[in-house]
């Protein structure tokens, strides 16, 4: 496990979860601001593969990342289900284009198990861990390691 699914606490944590690329993956509903629904994007030329562009939610320019062109899954199709969950990331917000939105898991932190070195595709370095449920299993992101350059 990395350093921030370690400890001997019993607390409970909430993740959002969602599909991107097929994946089911799980993020900590305390690192995310909002989620809306996709807003008008605009391009930003030059800009890493992955990015979609830039919006403007209530007056803050919001970065935009296909997530599953980031994790190497994918593009995200755009449909009616497509959503932006929108983190905080050094005081700048991001939106991270998504599949859909699913459920909220609940767990416990010694229920999460290591990540491994690969996900269905997807580099493990951007997972802090896996959640087994009795129906299905969560990559958990690492938000700063997904949003590092």
């Amino acid at each position: 496990m990395t350093k921030s699914t370690t400890g001997i606490s019993s607390e409970d944590i909430e993740f959002s979860t969602f599909y991107v690329g097929g994946a089911l993956c799980g993020i900590d509903i305390l690192n995310i601001q909002e989620i809306n629904k996709h807003f008008e994007i605009t391009r930003v030329p030059q800009a890493s593969d992955y990015i979609e562009g830039i919006l403007n939610l209530r007056g803050r320019i919001v970065t935009i990342i296909d997530l599953g062109k980031k994790l190497g899954l994918s593009p995200v199709n755009k449909d009616k289900d497509n959503r932006n969950i929108i983190v905080n990331s050094e005081d700048e917000h991001i939106g991270l284009l998504v599949d859909s939105i699913s459920d909220v898991a609940l767990a416990k932190r010694e229920n999460i198990e290591p990540a491994p070195s690969n996900i269905g595709g997807v580099k493990g370095k951007f997972f802090q861990g896996v959640l087994k449920t009795e129906k299905q299993l969560i990559g958990i992101l690492d938000i700063d390691e997904v949003l590092k350059e």
